[in-house]
């Protein structure tokens, strides 16, 4: 078999299978420290407010590898790439919104379900 690839189309590129198994371990790799994280995190004191911006980076990490080398976007136009990378800045913008909303209403959750809990009458 020829390792020349002329018979393939010209905005085709083959990619070797070791790295693609390279990058398979890495995401099985990367998915494992997830769920280390979040099962050994309160056991060894991680703050929650920490454990959630870990959970992020690792998950953006593995988006990463999954999109540049399953994706083929490492071999792609600068353009998709753009594009691709537009799409998470304003996904990260909606869910930082969003935190940041759930910050400013929170206390006012918490404090009325301690006033209708003052209200309840148990029946026996």
């Amino acid at each position: 078999m020829s390792d020349h690839h002329e018979d393939l189309p010209p905005f085709c590129h083959p990619v070797s299978t070791k790295l693609l198994f390279g990058v398979f371990f890495g995401l099985i790799g990367l998915t494992i420290l997830t769920v280390a994280t979040s099962a050994l995190g309160s056991a060894l004191g991680m703050p929650p407010a920490f454990a959630f911006p870990l959970a992020m980076v690792i998950a953006t990490m593995k988006a990463f590898l999954v999109c540049a080398f399953f994706m083929h976007m490492w071999w792609d136009k600068s353009f998709n790439v753009l594009a691709f990378l537009s799409s998470l800045l304003f996904v990260s913008l909606f869910i930082g919104m969003t935190m940041i909303d759930t910050g400013e209403y929170q206390p006012t959750i918490e404090a009325f379900d301690i006033n209708n809990l003052a209200n309840v009458e148990v029946s026996e």
